[in-house]
């Protein structure tokens, strides 16, 4: 299975890659596949962890605008309060293929917390014609980090799979490592070159300089955007603050000004990402978006940090990211509802980690090392969001995560590369954990921290 980078590193919106970005686009290559199919209903049924925290992610809101043509890449968020009204005041929806249907969101939206066998994060589409006939009806899968598949390639085994021949396949870390070694590349070079198998080296790098603009915008964004974030827990957002007091130290009497700032200079840049997807605002999952701040504040603290830093600095960091990226899908899992949070803020820890110490410098021993210390020590992390919304601790969770890869990757740089235990084995590691957690504690906010921070 080849995976690219831009699977991982996808523009999209938030809250949620498998709540809100998957099913938008199954959802809409549902209502394309319609064509002139003269539909009158089209019934939604959520199952699974889609159903249990589907309102606080806005799993049907996606789904909708998923129906009505949009995706996630090219919506315009401002738009979907709107245009939701206008459906709850008895507009007609407009189907992708053009084709208006009248939508009534209590009946035409069902929630059914049974998960179906293939994978937690499930949903039904039904379209029906006159007389309540039965036009199409298909299974969607959200595997994670915007990734799905319907039931026929999950009945074939097909779980997304790209068959592209690549120059340096690799699916484990050993084998990357071997490849590595054999053909004297670093990993960002073996990288650029499996890229190739679908673009230009040109139009990889101006892409993944675009990947990093939509990164780095949503980092600006999130600094200016102030007040309390949607979904009915009051979270004030704190990035602009803290970015207002790291600007201005001398108005700020607690803020120690020293070494420490950098310190929150990561958490700033994190929070505001993250911030800015629990809004559902634009942004880019990395692998998912309920982790999509670390990777940005990592690089965003090298950049600003490091003077020699460039552009190419850039590519090469999240190349490398996206190998390990790649390792933890293929090998385990990127999805909180499948595998917890280790498999979505373990992953970003681990890529961060190891983006960064390549572009320090690394060789491909050190950067392994830093991505194995950096999802080592987030393996067993809880997916438990209070009230089912991307907000308490994913925003924090970030934040943490974030300086936790510097960390990784530091240590990983102090070292020569050998290490007990390998990435391979912690990615196994995080599988065989996920398989033995609870479902409560795996994206359905039936316990953890989603039960015990409501007082009774």
């Amino acid at each position: 299975m080849a995976i690219s980078v831009f699977d991982l590193f996808r523009i999209g919106i938030g809250p949620s890659s498998s709540h809100t970005v998957g099913p938008m686009r199954a959802a809409r290559d549902f209502a394309m596949a319609l064509e002139d199919a003269s539909v009158t209903r089209v019934v939604v049924k959520l199952h699974g962890s889609l159903a249990a925290t589907g309102v606080g992610h806005g799993t049907d809101q996606a789904v909708i605008m998923g129906l009505m043509g949009e995706a996630p890449e090219s919506i315009d968020p401002d738009t979907i309060a709107s245009r939701l009204k206008q459906l709850d005041e008895g507009e007609p929806l407009l189907l992708a293929n053009g084709q208006p249907i009248a939508f009534e969101h209590g009946r035409d939206v069902e929630w059914d917390d049974t998960c179906l066998p293939f994978h937690p994060n499930a949903m039904v589409l039904s379209a029906y014609g006159n007389n309540d006939a039965l036009l199409a009806t298909n299974t969607y899968y959200s595997l994670g980090g915007g990734f799905y598949v319907d039931q026929a390639k999950a009945d074939q085994g097909e779980v997304g799979e790209d068959s592209t021949t690549l120059p340096y396949p690799f699916d484990t870390a050993a084998e990357l490592l071997a490849l590595c070694q054999q053909h004297r590349l670093r990993i960002s070079q073996l990288m650029l070159e499996n890229e190739k198998a679908w673009r230009s080296e040109t139009a990889i790098r101006e892409e993944l300089l675009t990947i990093w603009q939509a990164m780095s915008d949503s980092i600006e964004n999130g600094l200016r955007a102030t007040g309390h974030l949607p979904g009915g827990l009051k979270v004030r957002r704190r990035a602009q603050l803290l970015h207002q007091q790291l600007l201005n130290p001398l108005e700020n009497q607690r803020l120690i000004v020293s070494s420490f700032t950098v310190m929150d200079w990561v958490n700033v840049f994190a929070l505001a990402v993250n911030e800015e997807n629990a809004a559902g605002r634009r942004m880019v999952t990395a692998p998912t978006n309920g982790a999509a701040g670390i990777v940005p504040a990592v690089l965003a603290y090298y950049l600003k940090f490091e003077p020699d830093a460039s552009e190419a600095d850039v590519v090469d960091f999240l190349l490398t990211a996206g190998a390990v990226g790649i390792l933890c899908k293929k090998n385990a899992s990127i999805s909180g509802a499948e595998v917890g949070c280790q498999g979505e803020v373990g992953s970003a820890c681990a890529m961060a980690a190891a983006g960064l110490a390549e572009v320090l410098g690394g060789s491909p021993g050190q950067v392994e090392n830093a991505a194995e210390i950096g999802l080592e020590h987030n393996l067993g992390l809880t997916c438990d969001p209070v009230g089912g919304l991307v907000q308490v601790p994913c925003i924090e969770r970030n934040a943490i995560a974030s300086v936790k890869a510097i960390n990784a990757a530091r240590m990983a740089l102090h070292g020569d590369g050998e290490h007990f235990i390998s990435l391979d084995k912690v990615i196994r590691t995080m599988r065989d954990t996920g398989r033995d957690m609870q479902d409560k504690y795996k994206e359905t906010s039936k316990g953890g921290l989603a039960v015990n921070a409501i007082e009774c």
